[in-house]
C-alpha cells in the first residue's frame, strides 16, 4: 500500500507498507523533508510496524514521538503528517497526480450563477460527467453572499447592502458572509472527488486543497499560510477564507475568497460584522480586519489570476477548458428553483 500526503506549507511525505492480520507488518518512510538524526528514520519505521491497521492519526504520532531519541529535528514534516500518510495508504486515498484536470476561466455571470455552477459542477464531479475542476469566478454585479448556515438578519443590514448596491445571496457551503464587489475580490472554486481527501481529517483537508494556492501567494511575495480552520493569512493579515460541501454521491466543493482591495467602511456598513466575531482575530477594527492583497504586492487582479493559473496548471497538469451549455442550462434551473427564491435566501431568518 503507498500513501502521499503533502504538508502544507511544507514537504511531501510518502510512505509504503504492509497489512498482516489487521496489524502494519512492514513500513518504509521517504519524503523531501529534513530529519536528523538519519537513523531517527529507522526508529520512526520500527515504531509503526505493528499498529493496528485502523490506528488514527493521533496513536500513530504518538507511537512515533515516543521512539524519536531526544533532541530529534523534523523540518518540513510532523508525526501527524506520516500518520496521515499512513491513514491515506490503508484508505487507497488519490494524489492530484491521479487526475486529469480542467481550468475554467469563463467570462462573467451573475453571483446566483456562480453559486448554482458550484453546485451543478459538483454534481458533475462526483457523478463522473466531468473532470475533476478549477473555476476563477467572475460576476457582472456586486452581492453579499452569505453562508449556508447564516442568519439573514444577523449577518447583512439591508439598507447599507442597498445603498451600494448589493444583492444578498445564499450558497450551499458553510463558513462567513463574502463581499463580492467589483474587482474587489479573488474566488475560485475546486470540484473534486472524495478521494482526493481519503484519510484526511475534515479540518486537515481544507489547507491540503489550498496548498497550491499557499504557493501562488508565495510566488507573487506573499509569505501565506493557513490559520485555524479556514482563514488564509500572511505576515500582514488576514487575506481571505474558505468553505466546503460534500455531497453524497462523492463530489467535493472547495472554494475560497481572498480580498484583492476590499473598502473596510465599506464593509462595516454592508455586513453586522460584531466586536465578538472580531475578537477571535486579534483586531479591535472591523475596518482592519482584511489585509488586502493589492496592497501586498501592488499587482493587478487579472496578473495575480494569471499567476495563481500558472501555479496550478504547473501543480496538476491541469488542461484550459469550458462550462458547458448543458452546465449553463442546470445552472440556470438551479437559479430559479432555488437560488433566487425567498425561501432559500431566508431559509435560516
Amino acid at each position: 500500500m503507498h500513501g502521499e500526503y503533502k504538508v502544507p506549507g511544507g514537504k511531501l511525505v510518502v510512505v509504503d507498507l504492509e497489512v498482516t492480520d489487521g496489524r502494519i507488518s512492514e513500513f518504509a518512510l521517504a519524503g523531501d523533508f529534513f530529519l536528523e538524526p538519519d537513523d531517527a528514520l529507522l526508529d520512526i519505521n520500527r515504531a509503526v510496524v505493528g499498529l493496528a491497521e485502523t490506528a488514527d492519526v493521533p496513536t500513530i504520532a504518538a507511537a512515533i514521538r515516543r521512539a524519536l531519541p531526544e533532541g530529534a529535528q523534523l523540518l518540513g514534516f510532523t508525526p501527524e503528517s506520516v500518520g496521515t500518510a499512513v491513514r491515506r495508504a490503508l484508505v487507497t486515498a488519490s494524489t492530484w497526480s491521479d487526475f486529469e484536470w480542467e481550468l475554467v476561466d469563463d467570462p462573467a455571470v451573475s453571483p446566483m450563477m456562480n453559486l448554482a455552477l458550484d453546485e451543478v459542477l459538483t454534481e458533475r464531479v462526483g457523478a463522473g460527467l466531468r473532470k475533476p475542476t478549477l473555476r476563477i469566478w467572475e460576476w457582472d454585479r456586486s452581492a453579499v453572499v452569505i453562508g449556508s448556515f447564516q442568519s439573514y438578519k444577523n449577518e447583512v443590514d439591508p439598507a447599507g447592502a442597498e445603498r451600494y448596491g448589493f444583492d444578498v445571496i445564499r450558497r450551499i457551503s458553510g463558513g462567513g458572509a463574502m463581499l463580492m464587489g467589483a474587482e474587489q475580490i479573488i474566488t475560485y472554486s475546486l470540484y473534486a472527488p472524495a478521494s482526493l481527501v481519503a484519510g484526511l481529517t475534515f479540518a486537515d483537508s481544507y489547507a491540503f486543497l489550498d496548498d497550491w494556492v499557499l504557493q501562488a501567494l508565495k510566488s507573487i511575495g506573499i509569505e501565506a499560510s493557513y490559520q485555524g480552520l479556514n482563514d488564509i493569512t500572511s505576515p500582514a493579515g488576514k487575506i481571505g477564507g474558505a468553505a466546503q460541501k460534500r455531497l453524497a454521491n462523492g463530489g467535493i466543493l472547495h472554494h475560497a475568497t481572498l480580498s484583492y482591495d476590499i473598502d473596510g467602511q465599506m464593509m462595516t456598513e454592508v455586513l453586522r460584522i460584531g466586536r465578538e466575531k472580531l475578537s477571535d482575530k486579534g483586531t479591535t477594527s472591523a475596518a482592519k480586519r482584511v489585509d488586502p492583497i493589492r496592497s501586498q504586492t501592488g499587482m493587478e487582479r487579472r496578473a495575480i489570476l494569471d499567476a495563481f493559473m500558472d501555479q496550478f496548471q504547473g501543480f496538476t497538469g491541469a488542461t484550459r477548458g469550458h462550462i458547458t451549455d448543458e452546465e449553463y442550462a442546470a445552472a440556470e434551473a438551479l437559479v430559479e428553483t432555488k437560488f433566487s427564491t425567498d425561501s432559500w435566501l431566508h431559509r435560516v431568518p
